[in-house]
This record gives structure tokens, C-alpha cells and sequence, in this order.
């Protein structure tokens, strides 16, 4: 019978501080997240600095909420994973020095874990018959992507943001039109009083790539002309233009790679309107997977489940390991 391998995730790229204990790469048995949602919320969006600092506040503590709620011991934890980056550095940085001293304190091997990577993983949590290959569809505040997973370890971008990720262009668009932070949800919720008969811009190129910079100008130009305009209609009309462009490269990714199963990720894939979009491509014959709403956002767990991968395939950090912000995956 073959040893269960627990990993302890720690994840602090932004706002959540969160420490997770996962077992074999798919089974959570903790998953602690401290947000500071409320904190950031009166300067309608994160702050680094406060960020950073907040994470060295809680991080022990999250660590021992998720030690107890797991039921287990540092002596039962095989390894420590970490995100490393991409993020804000302040705040990357405080979880990765937290890794670093428990690694050499305990003398456990060290994981270092893509953010991205991570995202990806928060699906197997969710679908435990899940496996490589498959199109992941990344959408977040940091990241817009179209990723070939051929295997645990080996990703291939297909396309990409040429400017502002579709979840820092949801921020955005609620700014403007005068909906608190986190705009993401506040947009969701709206848009189902709304109806998408506002004519958006949608923007394709030759490639995969994407860009929501054009939408975001125009909605704020709209509103700028015109304050009383129907918010519920403008996020509607947002929404689906946003979407099919996701959609529209998605359809092409799939046949250019040639396989019919994808997986959304990130804090976006738990926009409804997003969700039941994806959803509608299951009639053309293609497999879509969700993680659950609670791994969308950031946290350890989908750290934990990357570093398990990791780990079993001797990718192994030393104490030299530092954040890198702009990190690729």
C-alpha cells in the first residue's frame, strides 16, 4: 500500500492569506482563508503595502487553523508548498519567507508553486477523474489565458491579454459605473436586471490573444456622455461581450489542439453568466469542468494540489527561492 502524501499549501499572492493541508493532490482536508476584502474595499481596490502587511499578521495563525481543522501534526506533513509567483511581490514574499522557515525549521522539502499552476489544480480538487490533456481557460484579476495542460507539469500558452485581464476590466467597468469592490460580483448580480442591447466592441486578432481594453473605454466614454444610462443594461451588455469573446477563442483553441475537454479557473470562472455560457458548449459534444465556487478565488488548497504534482515529480526548491511577480507559467 502505497504512503498518502500530505502537502501544506500557503498562498498570499494578493489579498487572501490561506494555508491549506491537502491529501495526494486531490483530497482537502483544511483550507483556511483569511480575506482582506474588507479591508481594500474603501480604496476600491487592494493596496500592496496593506496587503503585505496583513499577510504577516495572520499567516501563523491561519497556519494552525489549518493544522487543527486537518487534524494533523507539522511531523505528518510530507512537504511545504508555496506560491512564488506571479503577484504582488510585498505580499508574495511574506509566504514564501513563512515556506522558507518552516522547510528549514522542520526540515521538510521546499515546493515552489506557480500561481497559474495553481488555478489549473483548483479542477482536480473538484473532478477527481480529471487528468491531462485538456484546455484550461484562466480567467482572473491577474490573468487572461488560453493554456494547453498536456500533463501535470507541461503547459503550453495558446493565447493571452495583450492589456488588461478580464477580471481587472470587471473592476474597472463597477468603478466607473459606481459599484463597490470587488466589481466582480456586484456585475454578476446587476446584469440579471439588465438586457445586453448596448453594442459593445469586440476585439479579435489573428491569434488567440485577447484584449478588454477597447470595451472598458467605451462603456466608461457611454457613461461619461450619459451617467443616467441603464446600469443593469450596460453590465449586461458587458457581460456577453466579454464572454463571446472568450468563447470565440476558445471554439478556435479547441480546434487547433484538437481535443474537446476544457476547464475554467480563476476567479472569474465563477461569473453565472460565464458559467451557464461554457455550460451551453456541452451540446456541441464538448466536456467542461468547473472548480467549485469556494477554488475559484485564490486559495492553498489549489497551491497544495499543484505542489503535490510537483513533489511526486522531485521538483524540489531550495532556501534560495524568491518571489518573481511577473512570473510565467
Amino acid at each position: 500500500m502505497e504512503k498518502d502524501i500530505y502537502i501544506l499549501g500557503i498562498e498570499s499572492s494578493c489579498d487572501e492569506t490561506s494555508v491549506s493541508v491537502v491529501k495526494n493532490g486531490r483530497e482537502v482536508l483544511s483550507n483556511i482563508i483569511n480575506s482582506q476584502i474588507n479591508i481594500h474595499k474603501k480604496f476600491g481596490g487592494v493596496v500592496p503595502e496593506i496587503a503585505s502587511r496583513n499577510h504577516i499578521e495572520a499567516i501563523s495563525e491561519v497556519t494552525k487553523q489549518a493544522l487543527l481543522e486537518a487534524k494533523l501534526t507539522f511531523n505528518d506533513i510530507d512537504a511545504i508548498a508555496c506560491t512564488y509567483g506571479p503577484g504582488l511581490v510585498g505580499a508574495l514574499l511574506v509566504g514564501v519567507s513563512y515556506a522558507k522557515a518552516l522547510s528549514y525549521a522542520l526540515n521538510k522539502p521546499l515546493i515552489a508553486v506557480n500561481h497559474i499552476q495553481g488555478h489549473i489544480a483548483g479542477n482536480y480538487i473538484t473532478h477527481k477523474e480529471l487528468k491531462p490533456q485538456f484546455l484550461c481557460v484562466i480567467i482572473s484579476g491577474g490573468h487572461t489565458h488560453l493554456v494547453n495542460v498536456k500533463d501535470y507539469l507541461e503547459f503550453e500558452i495558446l493565447g493571452k491579454t495583450r492589456d488588461d485581464a478580464i477580471g481587472e476590466a470587471f473592476d474597472k467597468v463597477a468603478r466607473v459605473i459606481g459599484l463597490e469592490y470587488p466589481g466582480g460580483p456586484k456585475i454578476d448580480k446587476l446584469a440579471y436586471e439588465g438586457e445586453p442591447n448596448i453594442e459593445l466592441p469586440h476585439t479579435y486578432f489573428d491569434n488567440l490573444d485577447f484584449s478588454f481594453s477597447g470595451i472598458k473605454t467605451k462603456i466608461l466614454n457611454l457613461y461619461h456622455k450619459n451617467p443616467n444610462i441603464n446600469k443593469a443594461d450596460l453590465c449586461a451588455s458587458f457581460e456577453k461581450t466579454a464572454t463571446d469573446m472568450l468563447i470565440n477563442n476558445t471554439l478556435k483553441a479547441i480546434k487547433q489542439i484538437n481535443i474537446k475537454k476544457i476547464a475554467l479557473a480563476g476567479g472569474v470562472s465563477a461569473n453565472s453568466y460565464i458559467r451557464n455560457s461554457y455550460k451551453e458548449l456541452e451540446k456541441q459534444g464538448i466536456e467542461v469542468y468547473f472548480p467549485d465556487i469556494s477554488l475559484c478565488t485564490d486559495n492553498a488548497a489549489m497551491i497544495a494540489s499543484a505542489g503535490y504534482y510537483n513533489y511526486i515529480n522531485e521538483k524540489i526548491a531550495d532556501l534560495k527561492l524568491n518571489a518573481i511577480p511577473n512570473l510565467k507559467i
